[in-house]
């Protein structure tokens, strides 16, 4: 992996980051389409065609029977693990709640009512890959801000769940589940089915075609966000140790070949060993093909002139993740502006993140972080706003509304204010 030292080379990778990921394949566009328009207008029928033809199977719910035997069979020290990090998800994820409110201003009484989402549903990757952590991220926030409906979707290959994912949604208490995925999951979501009622939220993570139908249906029903290839970004200078940078960069590179994993220091001496340390390391993984192909198209070591210079460069990339490795990591994080996830010292790796911290896993990629924040139990809230005046408070307002009003030309809602105050309007 090259360390970049020049303004065109650091240039010119910052603009090749941007753009990563961001292209329209237009067949994956068409073939997401024509399988929301299929589930659309036959439904069920379309369901287990699809399921069928994709999974080699057409059962569309398993019975609690058949996923309590799947979830037994999952490893007993993995599910130890699981409800260790669910209580610390849960601790988290409560210090998010939001109360409604309401304040009195002279002859009104205004305010906000926060409500739960009546029912949402959660996507799991769960065929060959096995992603428990991903319930856990995507359910307990939901069932912390109170929705009463959580549906799971798990695809099934030959009409097996992966026991793991089992585990975690049945520890949760989640009982309905749907052996489904892809866009056609997606679809029975938004849409609804005879078996699958439709929700009013979709979370939850997926392949391109997951990701491009959840796209399609937002504002049929509302999403979590549209992830990207994942990323880490480590500002560290010459107190960081090089050993741990290489493996906190090597633990993205491992997701795909798309992951970014990129320091950024103002040590020279720093960015060659860990160039050095990536080299021995790539060796032991058993996803090394996947994390040298990481390495080689989006990875890279920048080299900056000082820690100012870093600061500027991670608020403008506005990583998924960021490391900050340096004497005192505390002073450079008050700098930082855009990120989803911030790990401070030498103890706080990523991958701790991922699965058992708290905080939620479900951050926002490819930039998104100057505007997007982690999924979190705010996600799974309405806001409604409440307005209740008196005579008074009534008079107090009108005038300025009413004038507003007229000059917007909108002389019914003049109208509305004027017959309260028995007055004419002046129409155009």
């Amino acid at each position: 992996m090259k360390i970049l030292k020049t303004k065109k080379e650091v240039d010119g990778f910052l603009l090749r980051l941007r753009k990563r990921g961001r292209g329209v394949d237009e067949k994956v566009v068409s073939d997401v389409g024509r399988i929301l328009g299929e589930v659309q207008r036959h439904g069920d029928a379309a369901l287990k065609k699809l399921t069928r033809r994709l999974d080699g199977h057409e059962r569309i719910k398993p019975s609690g029977r058949f996923m309590d035997r799947l979830a037994a069979g999952a490893d007993r020290e993995l599910v130890r693990a699981l409800e260790f990090s669910a209580g610390r998800i849960r601790a988290f994820h409560e210090r998010q709640l939001q109360k409604s409110w309401f304040f009195e201003d002279g002859g009104a009484r205004l305010g906000q009512v926060i409500r739960p989402l009546e029912r949402v549903g959660v996507y799991v990757p769960g065929g060959k890959a096995s992603y428990p952590s991903s319930v856990l991220m995507n359910v307990i926030p939901a069932q912390v801000a109170g929705v009463r409906e959580i549906a799971v979707a798990v695809p099934s290959p030959g009409g097996l769940s992966n026991p793991a994912v089992m585990a975690a949604v049945r520890m949760l208490g989640i009982s309905e589940v749907y052996s489904i995925g892809g866009a056609q999951a997606v679809a029975a979501f938004a849409y609804g089915t005879r078996t699958i009622r439709k929700v009013d939220k979709i979370v939850g993570p997926g392949n391109i075609y997951v990701a491009m139908a959840k796209k399609l249906v937002f504002g049929e029903v509302d999403i979590d966000m549209i992830a990207g290839p994942s990323e880490i970004l480590i500002i560290a200078d010459f107190s960081a140790r090089p050993d741990f940078i290489a493996a906190d960069m090597l633990s993205q590179a491992e997701h795909d070949e798309l992951a970014s994993p990129v320091l950024v220091t103002d040590s020279g001496a720093l960015a060659l060993k860990v160039t050095d340390e990536l080299k021995k390391q790539l060796d032991g993984l058993s996803r090394r093909r996947v994390a040298r192909e990481s390495l080689r198209k989006w990875g890279a070591v920048i080299l900056t002139r000082d820690m100012e210079e870093a600061v500027r460069i991670a608020n403008l990339i506005a990583p998924e993740h960021l490391e900050i490795m340096t004497r005192k990591p505390g002073q450079v994080s008050e700098k930082i502006r855009n990120a989803g996830a911030v790990f401070l010292g030498d103890f706080s790796p990523e991958p701790l993140g991922d699965y058992a911290a708290g905080p939620n896993h479900v951050l926002p990629t490819g930039g998104t972080a100057r505007f997007f924040s982690p999924l979190g139990v705010y996600d799974f809230l309405k806001h409604t706003s409440y307005l209740r005046f008196s005579r008074r408070g009534f008079a107090e307002i009108a005038p300025a509304a009413r004038t507003i009003a007229e000059a917007e030309g909108l002389t019914a809602h003049a109208r509305s204010v004027a017959i309260r105050q028995k007055k004419k309007i002046i129409l155009p």
